[in-house]
């Protein structure tokens, strides 16, 4: 994919951080807490994710650089993770996107990691750091963005379950998978196009 802007950087974030798509998950997960203590749990999940997104804005070159991966092998890798996973949404499955989940309250397993800070979302932040890193200030605008769209999702991820009900958010959850295919197969084309052209 070309350098987005800001605004798309935000949405591609957004939509590999699926917040709305995250809602059953959290709901299920934090069903039993006392409402105050889901707030706690949430507001913890999200800046943990936040955290770990922040480590690969500012040392994803230098991972990079260490490793010997080129940007062109980087997209692919996060072209086949996102399509990956695009696929899981569109074609839903009893135990979620991500497997299944441990009983009691969650720590970072799986709610900041792989749910909000997965695989996908650290990739697409490397890349847009890789592909300008003059704008790593803007990156992280993005990020922050990003991080509090979703927080505020999750905070209300109960309200808005009943609300839609689970046809709703099914449906909704497949048409993001739909948009993140698209986005996946994009980044493969790039980056095997990459890739051909260093040859």
């Amino acid at each position: 994919m070309d350098t987005p802007s800001f605004a798309s950087a935000v949405i591609i974030l957004l939509l590999v951080v699926d917040p709305i798509g995250n809602i059953p998950l959290f709901a299920a997960l934090l069903r039993n807490l006392e409402p105050a203590r889901r707030l706690r749990v949430i507001a913890r999940e999200c800046a943990i994710a936040f955290a770990v997104l922040l480590v690969f804005v500012f040392l994803g070159r230098p991972i990079l650089g260490l490793l010997g991966l080129s940007d062109s092998s980087l997209t692919i890798a996060g072209g086949v993770i996102l399509f990956l996973i695009a696929l899981r949404m569109i074609f839903r499955r009893p135990e979620g996107v991500f497997g299944d989940t441990l009983e009691g309250e969650p720590f970072i397993v799986p709610l900041a990691i792989p749910s909000i800070a997965g695989p996908t979302a650290i990739a697409t932040v490397m890349l847009l750091v890789s592909r300008a890193p003059q704008r790593v200030l803007e990156w992280t605008a993005a990020v922050t963005v990003a991080m509090l769209v979703t927080l505020a999702f999750l905070i209300f991820a109960e309200r808005v379950a009943k609300m839609v009900g689970e046809r709703g958010l099914l449906a909704f959850e497949r048409l993001m998978g739909l948009i993140l295919t698209a986005i996946a197969v994009e980044m493969l084309l790039r980056g095997i196009e990459t890739f051909v052209r260093g040859l």
